[in-house]
């Protein structure tokens, strides 16, 4: 993965909702194929993140996506349905967030952030958004099979309604948090005080930007490490990935065990070795000798 890491990949967010909305406004059948899409692979996806990518994740744990899935079926018209349904989505945006997260430098995807929230916004506030995003929603498939599939394309719990995007900018924010090492507790109370207060808006509106809390909270987070000197700019990023770090003729570095990320059992984040100011690697007994 690290061969096709790079800062296009920071499109990815913008273009999963402008894409979506044009493609559905312009294209009769592309509604029916994220439906097709979302039924097949949510399943999986949720699958994966019990099983690898979540903090915590055990291969046994995957299993989990079949009862989740059957009441998502059977049980659509309740709550318990309802929210198995939500539980999907948001395990398959976790595996999304992490894979993104894992290809994508941290700064650039923060970018990337904003510019889906900014995207959302423009086409909630133009009513661009509502027409494409109600054909999704209805979307069926095999309508006229009895079988009555669960629509994991979007999101109903009770008398709220949510886009799969609104899901998986929150994956990708919490996937940027674990690649740079940092605590998830706080800026998840943080998204959800802006998400409370950003609701408000609902007694004047009858739709909202989800993503908008999202990137709220994360500007904010940003805004307090740019101000407390925390971290360096977040354009300027080395990769950090574990493994053999090459050296001349061939042989293995000293940086060779791997580092722990908390996320199971993928590819292990961390930070770069430090550098010297002629630019070579060097151990932390390297540092403390000069």
């Amino acid at each position: 993965m690290q061969r096709l890491s790079g800062p296009a990949w920071a499109l990815v967010p913008i273009g999963s909702i402008v894409g979506c909305i044009f493609a559905i406004t312009y294209v009769s059948s592309t509604a029916n194929g994220l439906t097709w899409l979302a039924l097949i692979a949510v399943p999986i996806l949720a699958a994966i993140a019990l099983g690898w990518a979540a903090r915590g994740a055990r291969p046994w744990l995957a299993v989990l996506m079949l009862p989740m899935f059957a009441l998502a079926w059977f049980d659509r018209h309740t709550l318990l349905g309802q929210g198995s349904a939500t539980l999907l989505c948001a395990l398959s945006c976790v595996t999304l967030g992490w894979l993104l997260a894992a290809v994508t430098p941290p700064g650039w995807l923060k970018l990337g952030i904003i510019g889906m929230a900014m995207a959302d916004s423009w086409l909630v506030l133009s009513d661009l958004l509502q027409t494409p995003n109600n054909t999704l929603v209805t979307a069926v498939v095999l309508p006229h099979s009895g079988l009555h599939l669960p629509q994991l394309q979007s999101e109903t719990f009770g008398s709220i309604n949510m886009g799969y995007g609104d899901l998986f900018v929150a994956g990708v924010f919490g996937a940027v948090l674990a690649r740079e090492r940092r605590s998830q507790w706080f800026p998840t109370l943080l998204t959800l005080l802006f998400a409370g207060l950003f609701d408000l808006l609902f007694f004047v509106l009858s739709e909202l930007p989800a993503t908008v809390p999202v990137a709220a909270a994360m500007i904010a987070l940003e805004a307090r490490r740019w101000r407390t000197g925390e971290s360096t700019p977040p354009w300027r990023w080395r990769p950090g990935w574990s493994g053999r770090l090459a050296r001349p003729g061939g042989a293995p570095g000293r940086d060779e065990l791997p580092r722990g990320d908390g996320l199971g059992a993928g590819p292990q984040w961390g930070p770069s070795p430090p550098v010297e100011a002629g630019g070579r690697d060097s151990s932390a007994s390297d540092v403390i000798a000069s």
